[in-house]
Formats: structure tokens, sequence, C-alpha cells
């Protein structure tokens, strides 16, 4: 789904595995569920039960790192109850690219947070615009060869290696997939790890397509699932059926989701977004939810300042998608 410059995928949480092994009060995420793997179209854990993550995702670190500290992290593992954080590293847009050393840094401080609270995270290359995602190819090589080493002996990651391609072919995605899984593999064999899909991560619909491209003409890899992105606002009935098509016949992670229009902005649309949450909590599709910070768009769930104080708990700092996203990790 296409936004504008400054706003492009988020902070994603996953929260409250709705499996028979929930974590509880005395068992985190990573605890009670170990290492993830992909078992059929399902996210298991090592007992090979199926669950659901449901959680945030963080905004562009290159602006909103402030968002992510010790006591929003609390707030989140402890107060919302979330199960892991989506770390998003933009390329481009003042990102990775312009300092690999301190984006990479910043990433790996990110995920530690989130793994010393229990949570799990998901380490998102954020690639955009350009839409190839081989126009970053080497870069993302060196970014998950240094990612995978450091976090191989760790079940608490995910690596999300494309957010958001578009412009380009499945068949293109598909071969970026195939050159960048075995970059992780070779470090971390047994992570799983999730793979963008054609149009900002639509399946297809957002360019006329649709689900069966990659049905028929899946990733050539083991223990990988395929992500989808919607904004309930203006993603209406049609993204609906083809993320209940697509995860009748492959493993799917909504790595990306908001209440508002594709651009996180203006009015929110909850009972679009329940239909959405419905869906996923029946087919145990894990989610993570746009964004953690303090943006001024409707889709930040912090009020604007906020990431300047130090009270994260609570429904008080919260705009109203905030309240209503940190109920449903709750629940």
């Amino acid at each position: 789904m296409r936004k504008p410059l400054l706003f492009a995928s988020a902070l994603g949480v996953l929260v409250a595995l709705q499996s028979p092994v929930s974590a509880t009060a005395s068992a985190s995420p990573v605890s009670a569920n170990g290492q993830l793997k992909v078992c059929g179209r399902q996210l298991c854990n090592e007992q090979g039960q199926a669950v659901q993550l449901r959680g945030m995702s963080t905004h562009g670190t290159q602006w909103y790192a402030q968002c992510v500290t010790d006591g929003s992290l609390d707030a989140l593992a402890g107060d919302w109850r979330a199960d892991v954080l989506r770390v998003s590293t933009y390329v481009q847009e003042g990102g990775y690219e312009t300092d690999p050393q301190r984006f990479t840094a910043l990433a790996q401080k990110f995920v530690d947070g989130a793994n010393r609270r229990g949570m799990y995270a998901v380490i998102d290359w954020h690639m955009l615009d350009p839409g190839d995602p081989d126009f970053n190819l080497a870069r993302a090589k060196a970014f998950f060869t240094a990612m995978a080493k450091k976090y191989k002996d760790n079940p608490g990651v995910l690596y999300e290696i494309a957010n958001e391609p578009s412009g380009v072919s499945w068949s293109k995605i598909k071969s970026y997939a195939e050159k960048i899984i075995p970059v992780i593999r070779a470090q971390d064999p047994d992570a799983v790890v999730l793979v963008g899909t054609r149009a900002w991560s639509s399946f297809g619909v957002s360019e006329g397509a649709d689900e069966q491209e990659v049905v028929r003409n899946p990733v050539n890899s083991s223990n990988i699932m395929y992500t989808f992105h919607f904004y309930a606002a203006s993603h209406r009935g049609e993204y609906l059926d083809a993320l209940n098509r697509a995860s009748d016949r492959l493993p799917v992670f909504v790595t990306e989701f908001g209440t508002q229009n594709y651009a996180g902005e203006g009015a929110n649309d909850f009972a679009q977004s329940q239909r959405f949450l419905d869906l996923m909590k029946r087919k145990k599709i894990s989610w993570t939810n746009w964004n953690y910070s303090d943006d001024n768009r409707s889709g930040a769930v912090f009020k604007t300042g906020t990431c300047n104080g130090d009270t994260w708990a609570g429904t008080g700092v919260l705009k109203e998608a905030g309240v209503w996203i940190r109920q449903r990790i709750r629940e």
C-alpha cells in the first residue's frame, strides 16, 4: 500500500499468543514458545503448536528512535502485553544507506530491548522507494549478514527481507528472496524468514493481480512466510478476501496494517479493521500494527509529544487508534 514519503511502514508488535501455550505472568512469549517455525500454513512454537503473535511496529528509526526507550518497551511488554516488536530499518529516506554501521547498531539495540523483555523481534528491512528490492541487494546482504551473525543462537528473532516491493513482478521478488534467504541461513539456519509480496505486500492486489502468482510459483525455501499489509479505511472487501484465500494456501504474516487510509492518515475505520482482526484471530495469522510513535498522523498510537516525556503506560497518552489497538493486543 503506497504511503507518502514520511510514512511507510511500522513498528510491529506481535502480542498474546492465542494458542494452548499463551504467555502468562510468569512466562514471556519467547520463554513460553521458544524457537518459532513454520508448520504447514501456520506459525508454530517449538512444540509444534500453532500460535498467533500480536504486536506493534516501530516507525522509521531515523525519525522516531526516541519513541523506542526502556520505558516504552516496558509499557509494550507489560501494559500492552505484546509478543513482538517489529523494528523498521528504512533503507532510503535518511535511513540505512546514509550510515550502515549506525543503523545496524540501532536495529540491534531495539531487537535486544525487545528480547530482554521476552518479546520476539521482527527485523524489518524497510525498502519502499524504489520498489525493486534488487536496488538494495548488496546493502541487504550486508545488513542481514550482520544481523544473522549476531542472532544466530537467539530464538527471539524473525527476518523480514523486503517490506513493500512495488512496480516489479512477483518473479523478480521471488528471485531476490532466493538470493537473500541463503545469506541468512548461512548464519542462522533455524529462524523464520518473512517474504514481501507484490504491490506493497498486497499479494499483487494493488496492481491488479492476486495471490495465485505466489501459489503457482512459491519461493524455493522452507520455513518462510509471506507478508500482507492493509489499511482498513482504504482496503476493503477485495483485500480481506485476498487475505482469506491466500492464508488457505500459504503461510501468511501481516507485518503491517493500520485502521486509517493507506497513508496512515484520516479517520479510523474500526469496523473494517475488526473484520480483518476477526479473520486473523480465527486463522491464527500473526500481526503487527503500524505504528509505535508519536507522529502527527492518526496512525501513530501516541499523542504528539509523548516521546519527549517519560509516561508510556495506560490510555492517557494514546490517540484513538492507540487506545483501540492496545485493547486488541491485550485481549
